[in-house]
């Protein structure tokens, strides 16, 4: 039997390291699966459109390596623009589904005692979709123009909107809520929270960085880096090498499934605060004890 995870608890930055992926290795199969059968003919299409990227970027090289870019023998840039058209679309759907599916999971876990009720995942992904949507544009412009005002103001608000999903659905708030309570749930563990989601930041970013070895490795190998014979000519032609695009492809999919690191951290410390200022996990234990007395 699979050890349960108490996520009403309070916990330090290596504690919800250590419960991040302990949770993950628990439950890998039950959590990927519903993920990928929410997510999966979004993510065919979104790397399938990646993959045609790859390769119209090697197309669109060979037109302006050629002075044929604007002859309008060939339709690259309809192409091209379309294609990532289509990526940014089918992207957003597939990390939005993805979010809610994780959290939605997770809500399920707690109140249900490790057991999870897919079909009722299912259906608050479904019901949820547009105030994921909503609350994510509306994160997105303030972290923006957080970000260009001066760089700090982007950093103190990334991290109580970054919180800002999970008090959507653990407190079932609305969109403009969960926005606004933000910032006064996460008053006084703003520092701890920013350094814990640094570090995870930093444990992704390396993880990520191993996945790109392999095609970073094929790129030098195919343009004759090692061997000190390196050819121009490849450089423009590795955008339609066919094992260059599948490693490419296959590094972006496996750094797509590493931002769940991020997502379940994310909900360890949104439970760590809630839990200092509400005690809502050791009310639940007391209660508990009382009843089986």
């Amino acid at each position: 039997m699979k050890p349960y995870i108490e996520f009403k608890a309070q916990r330090d930055l290596g504690q919800i390291i250590t419960d991040t992926f302990n949770f993950i290795r628990n439950e890998f199969k039950p959590f990927f699966g519903l993920i990928l059968q929410v997510v999966l003919p979004y993510l065919l299409v979104m790397f399938a459109a990646l993959a045609f990227y790859f390769y119209t970027v090697g197309d669109l090289s060979n037109l302006i390596t050629n002075d044929t870019l604007f002859s309008g023998e060939t339709p690259t840039l309809i192409a091209m623009f379309s294609t990532v058209l289509i990526l940014i679309i089918t992207g957003v759907i597939a990390y939005v589904l993805a979010h809610s599916t994780a959290l939605y999971y997770i809500k399920s876990y707690v109140e249900n005692g490790g057991v999870v009720n897919t079909s009722q995942v299912k259906d608050d992904v479904k019901n949820s979709f547009w105030n994921f949507v909503g609350l994510g544009v509306l994160v997105g412009i303030v972290l923006g123009f957080g970000f260009a005002l001066c760089v700090i103001p982007g950093v103190y608000m990334l991290v109580p909107l970054s919180l800002s999903f999970s008090l959507m659905v653990f407190k079932s708030q609305s969109v403009t809520d969960a926005f606004s309570n933000s910032f006064s749930f996460i008053k006084n563990e703003w520092w701890i929270s920013f350094l814990t989601i640094v570090v995870v930041a930093i444990i992704v970013g390396v993880i990520g960085s191993i996945f790109s070895v392999p095609a970073a490795i094929y790129s030098l190998l195919k343009m004759g880096i090692f061997s000190g014979e390196s050819d121009p000519a490849a450089q423009i032609t590795m955008f339609q090498d066919p094992v260059y695009i599948i490693l490419n492809v296959l590094s972006y999919a496996l750094k797509y499934f590493l931002n769940f690191i991020s997502i379940i951290a994310g909900v360890f410390i949104y439970f760590n605060i809630n839990e200092k200022k509400n005690f809502s996990g050791t009310f639940d234990r007391i209660d508990s004890l009382g009843k089986t007395e």
